[in-house]
């Protein structure tokens, strides 16, 4: 049984990984995964807008 070499074996996955680029090959995903980010940030910014508004109403009718 012949010995394994673990340098080369190595040296070979890393050019695997290295090779890859999911990325590059999936524009679309990348693309839709943008633009559902936009919009998570976008409602997250309306609520909080939202409740600065009505903590300010608040403030001022006790005052």
């Amino acid at each position: 049984m012949a010995a394994i070499n673990t340098s080369i074996v190595a040296r070979d996955t890393y050019a695997a990984i290295a090779k890859r680029n999911w990325a590059a090959e999936e524009p679309g995903v990348i693309t839709v995964f943008c633009i559902v980010g936009v919009v998570a940030i976008g409602l997250i910014a309306l609520f909080i807008y939202k409740k600065l508004v009505a903590r300010r109403e608040r403030r001022q009718q006790i005052v």
